[in-house]
């Protein structure tokens, strides 16, 4: 008789056999930050780099300041001065001929200066009457130079200038401011500063009959 085989109540009685794995994805979600994080470096950074040139800049115009400002200035003064023509038309056309010498003096021992531009314009009251362009130059420490420019022409005078003219004829002076514009750079050694534009005013005064004035010290506003 053939043999019966053993039943199966279907429990394993084998290895463990481990449970299916399940692969899971993964995904990394970029943190809604980090854009934000690196513009507010960058933007840190260049805040950096700017207080750090206003830091340098200040301190050197600090430099330049305790250099130069304690230094004697410049001197400008009118040595020699000629209106050899002030006549109103009767079209109330002022009619002018003026010349003048300007000294500079530069008296400090270490410092030199570069006239880079130098414009001189006369005025009449409000009036602007004429312009002149004159050479650059660079003057040496302790050294006086001396500009020389003329103006010639005629200006319409108007409303208070006008007036002015005719109590200025009336009283025996005529009032001419001649000011230069300048653009300047100071050196000392092998440092040079910026370019400054401080602007020079002579107040001149002549006389109705006369065509000559007395020497005048110049102001100087920076």
């Amino acid at each position: 008789m053939p043999e019966k085989q053993p039943q199966l109540n279907g429990a394993y009685y084998g290895p463990a056999i481990p449970p299916p794995t399940t692969h899971q994805k993964h995904y990394h979600r970029p943190g809604r930050g980090s854009g934000c994080g690196c513009c507010c470096c960058l933007f840190t950074f260049l805040l950096k780099i700017i207080l750090s040139i206003i830091v340098i800049v200040a301190l050197a115009a600090l430099i330049v300041w305790l250099i130069f400002r304690p230094i004697n200035p410049i001197k400008f003064h009118v040595t020699d001065a000629q209106l050899t023509q002030f006549n109103l038309t009767s079209s109330n056309n002022l009619q002018y001929n003026l010349s003048v010498n300007i000294t500079i003096r530069n008296p400090n021992k270490k410092i030199g200066v570069y006239y880079d531009r130098i414009e001189a314009r006369a005025y009449y009251e409000d009036a602007r009457l004429d312009s002149k362009m004159l050479t650059p130059f660079y003057q040496g420490h302790k050294t006086t130079s001396v500009l020389s420019t003329s103006f010639e022409g005629q200006q319409l005078l108007l409303n208070e200038d006008l007036q002015d003219f005719n109590q200025e004829r009336t009283s025996g002076t005529y009032s001419v401011d001649v000011k230069l514009y300048l653009k300047i750079r100071f050196k000392l050694g092998k440092i040079k500063t910026p370019k400054l534009k401080p602007v020079i005013k002579c107040e001149l005064k002549f006389p109705v009959d006369s065509a000559l004035t007395t020497a005048t010290k110049c102001k100087v506003d920076f």
